[in-house]
């Protein structure tokens, strides 16, 4: 009986330090929900119809018709999905052609993937209008990573100076750690911190994410390209969808540093870039291409 009393103890006791994952596998995460049909702008839609339309499944919340899921509040996100067929304005094979000697990886499936964080984009006005706007990204994501040829800074020099220690939440992942990175070469703590709170991503933290995963690479670009005047007066958004056109959104990249006189051999680049890019998915550039 104390031999069976002993071993009983030890089974208890090797039993208490087991890791929680021991005693019950952790539930795996819901697969994601087939794609609905793909979104079309000519059909009409009433309440609870269901669409997929980059990436993503949509329903109706009322009658619609031609207006763009997530463009538009009619249309209620049901999150991603899978098996469908990507309906951006651009194709893989424009991608591929636009791009013939990117990094493997820039994926053209992860900037689908990141589409869903700024659904707007590409996704306003005229078809036309659509075009431009993901021409007009292109050509800057094609200028400053050299046709998607470096996901991240070449100069390592100069890691240490994208720390700014004068704000309040410092540097927590290194001095040298906020270096440019993805299709913008994206950089600065506060950048890394504002991007981070606007995605859901603790980029602060860890700013490596952006050279690890393809759509959060894609991601911070789109958030700079959404919701940063940078040294101009608007988004690079509201220039392509408000008629200002494809030149200032180079104001809003790099300012006077390439506007007004500053490098107008940099802007007639990225305007010859623009117009290669335009060319390729069938598209007019429009006007105000210059700054």
């Amino acid at each position: 009986m104390k031999s069976l009393l002993t071993a009983l103890s030890a089974v208890v006791a090797t039993a208490a330090f087991l890791p929680a994952a021991a005693h019950a596998a952790a539930p795996a995460p819901a697969p994601a929900a087939a794609c609905a049909p793909l979104w079309s702008s000519s059909t009409a839609y009433t309440a609870g119809g269901a669409v997929s339309h980059h990436g993503r499944n949509w329903t109706a919340k009322w009658w619609t018709r031609n207006e763009n899921p997530g463009a538009t509040t009619v249309w209620q996100d049901g999150g991603a999905c899978t098996g469908g067929v990507s309906d951006f304005v651009i194709s893989e094979a424009e991608f591929d052609r636009i791009f013939p000697d990117r990094d493997s990886f820039y994926t053209y499936q992860g900037l689908i993937d990141a589409l869903h964080a700024y659904p707007r984009f590409a996704n306003t006005g005229t078809e036309a209008m659509r075009s431009r706007e993901a021409a007009a990204f292109l050509t800057h994501a094609d200028f400053e990573s050299v046709g998607l040829q470096y996901v991240k800074e070449i100069n390592e020099a100069n890691y240490w100076i994208k720390c700014d220690y004068s704000q309040p939440f410092g540097c927590p992942a290194g001095q040298s750690a906020y270096y440019g990175r993805g299709p913008i070469m994206f950089s600065w703590n506060f950048n890394y911190k504002a991007a981070g709170d606007a995605l859901g991503l603790n980029l602060l933290n860890d700013p490596w994410q952006v050279e690890r995963d393809p759509s959060v690479a894609w991601q911070t670009a789109l958030w700079y390209w959404n919701t940063q005047n940078g040294p101009g007066t608007m988004t690079s958004h509201e220039a392509m969808v408000g008629g200002a056109g494809f030149g200032e959104t180079i104001r809003s990249l790099n300012g006077a540093l390439e506007c007004d006189g500053g490098n107008p051999g940099s802007v007639r680049a990225r305007v010859a870039t623009y117009e290669r890019i335009t060319g390729i998915i069938g598209t007019n550039p429009g006007s105000g291409l210059t700054c």
